[in-house]
Parts: structure tokens; C-alpha cells; sequence
């Protein structure tokens, strides 16, 4: 009894290090890709400010230039006024007044000339605003924001009793399957397993449906291709045209692939949402109540329909007696 506690011990702490690692990742990944836009940001906006700074100076150059130039012409008529006023020449001090007076030089209204620089007006503004689209793309990311995109993909599965093995038992609206009871025999249905398929199967698009699982201490649960072998033994592996996760033993989860994966959830899940992206090959499982992802298979090459797929297991005496219940998608607020 002492050593089986401590062994629960030890396996739980190993799956509380193994979760602690994914989501010490999940936030790595997340702010790596913020500073790295932050930097960017900053970049950029430090290149937009140095360049309206230029551009300040070099219309400021080009007015002081302009306007020495309009002081040197009005110095210069200045000096020949005053060398005028000293002429006794008065034809002479005729012609040049005229001359001066009747062609002024070209000149400008400088009471409104600027070099103010909006260097700051909206460029910031402009930044922040770009820095939020990228935190909103990361958090996009986030397994509970990413679930409550995928929810608006929500199917209704009912229960195929045709694919049922012999021993299942499904409810009369075929939303719960639970073992046992014995079935006739049909070319459709899985005679070494305990296994049953949704009636409708999906060769495009995005499906997503969830799974009560609560009070069970073993289930399977995931999608399968069409042309699975329903008569002669199978393994519960992509290879097999299956695409599942697993609980065992009562608290152990894999992800069932060539070589089964242990998972590490911090919360046993009361409720499975299983979401399919067909043409990204994708099959992603979640924790729906704790907003958590639990697993992904990706780049799957799916070439047939896909069925949801539900193994409840066996009876255990009694303590794996609850059903598999598929339950109506709640959206998430």
C-alpha cells in the first residue's frame, strides 16, 4: 500500500514537471515572438522619426538659405539707396530710383513659415497599434483562446450502432455508449474491440465535437479512417487509420502514436473536445472545462472520410461503468 502510494506520488510529480515544461515553452514561444516585435516596432519607428528629422533640417537649410539670400539682395539695395542719396547726379538719381524702386526684389511672407515636425504625432500611436495585432496573433496561439475559436467548427455526432462492437451498449438517442451487451453481427462493426464510430464521417472542412468522460477510469477517444480493419486486431496508431488519445489505469494518458506518449495534464479532464482540420491534417484534443490543450497530431495526409471515434473500454467490475457521452458544444463567453 506504502509503495503504491509513493509510486502515485512520484507519477505525479513527474506529470506536474512535464506539464510545468510545456507551458514554460508555450510562454517562451509567445514572448519571443513579442520582444522580437517589439524590437522590430522600435526599429522601424526610430527609422520613420530620424527620417522626419532629416527631412526638418533639410527644409530648414533650404529656408535659411532663402532667406540669406533675400537679406544679401536687400543689403545690396540698401547700398545703392544710400549711394544714391549722395549723388549730385539728379538724372542719374532719377533713373536709379525708378529702377530700384519700380523692381523690388522677390520676397516672402515668412510671419507663417514653420519648420515644425509632427516627428511623434500618430507614428507612435501607429506602433502600439501594430504591437496589439501581434499580441492578439500570439494569444490566438494560447490553447484556451485557440479552443474557443475552434468551438465555432461544433458538429452534432450521434452514435453509428452498425460499427458497435457486440458487447456496447448506446442509448436510444445515440449520444452514450457503455459496455456491456451483445450484438448481432455486421460487416460494419468492430468485433475485436471495443469500439463504436459516429454515423456521419467528414472528408473536408473542420469538425469539432466533445466527449463527457467523467467518472471513467479508461476510454479512447479520437477519429478514424473509414477503411480501418473493423474484423482482425488493430492498433490504436495513425498507421491503422487511427488518430486517438487514451486514459488507462485511471490517471494515465497517452497520446496514441507509433510510440504511445505519456501526457501530462494537470487536471484529470471531466470533458474531451476533439477538433479535425481535414486539409491541414491536424487532430487536436482539449481539456474543455480547464481551456487546456492536451495533444496534437499534425501533418496527417488524410485521403478518406473520418470518423469520430469512441472506445469506452471494458466493464472493470463496475468502476469504468460510466458512459462516453457526447455533449451539446457550449460556446465559450
Amino acid at each position: 500500500m506504502v509503495s503504491a502510494t509513493v509510486k502515485e506520488i512520484k507519477l505525479s510529480v513527474d506529470l506536474s514537471k512535464r506539464y510545468a515544461e510545456r507551458e514554460i515553452a508555450d510562454s517562451v514561444q509567445v514572448f519571443t515572438a513579442l520582444v522580437l516585435s517589439i524590437e522590430k516596432s522600435q526599429a522601424e519607428l526610430i527609422e520613420v522619426i530620424e527620417e522626419k528629422q532629416e527631412a526638418v533640417e533639410r527644409r530648414a537649410e533650404g529656408l535659411i538659405k532663402e532667406l540669406e539670400q533675400e537679406i544679401t539682395e536687400l543689403k545690396r539695395r540698401s547700398t545703392e539707396l544710400k549711394q544714391l542719396s549722395q549723388t549730385e547726379d539728379n538724372l542719374q538719381l532719377l533713373q536709379s530710383f525708378l529702377s530700384l524702386v519700380c523692381t523690388p526684389p522677390p520676397t516672402k511672407d515668412w510671419s507663417d513659415v514653420s519648420v515644425h515636425s509632427d516627428l511623434c504625432v500618430g507614428t507612435v500611436r501607429r506602433a502600439v497599434s501594430q504591437l496589439e495585432k501581434t499580441l492578439n496573433k500570439e494569444m490566438e496561439k494560447l490553447p484556451e483562446v485557440k479552443q474557443k475559436r475552434i468551438q465555432q467548427y461544433a458538429v452534432d455526432v450521434t452514435l453509428d450502432p452498425d460499427t458497435a462492437h457486440p458487447w456496447l451498449i448506446l442509448s436510444e438517442d445515440g449520444k452514450q455508449v457503455r459496455t456491456p451487451q451483445k450484438r448481432s453481427d455486421n460487416p460494419k462493426r468492430f468485433d475485436r474491440f471495443a469500439i463504436v464510430l459516429g454515423k456521419n464521417g467528414f472528408s473536408s472542412g473542420r469538425f469539432y465535437y466533445e466527449v463527457i468522460v467523467k467518472g471513467k477510469t479508461s476510454w479512447v477517444l479520437g477519429v478514424a479512417r473509414e477503411s480501418t480493419d473493423r474484423k482482425e486486431n488493430i492498433t490504436l496508431t495513425p498507421e491503422d487509420g487511427l488518430w486517438t488519445v487514451m486514459l488507462r489505469d485511471e490517471n494515465v494518458y497517452q497520446a496514441c502514436t507509433s510510440h504511445y506518449i505519456l501526457l501530462s495534464l494537470r487536471e484529470k479532464p471531466q470533458k474531451i473536445g476533439v477538433f479535425v482540420d481535414y486539409e491541414e491534417g491536424q487532430v487536436s484534443f482539449y481539456d474543455v472545462e480547464a481551456r487546456s490543450h492536451i495533444y496534437s497530431f499534425t501533418g496527417c495526409n488524410f485521403t478518406e472520410n473520418l470518423y469520430p471515434y469512441f472506445g469506452p473500454s471494458g466493464n472493470d467490475d463496475g468502476q469504468n461503468s460510466a458512459p462516453l457521452v457526447i455533449s451539446p458544444v457550449t460556446h465559450t463567453s
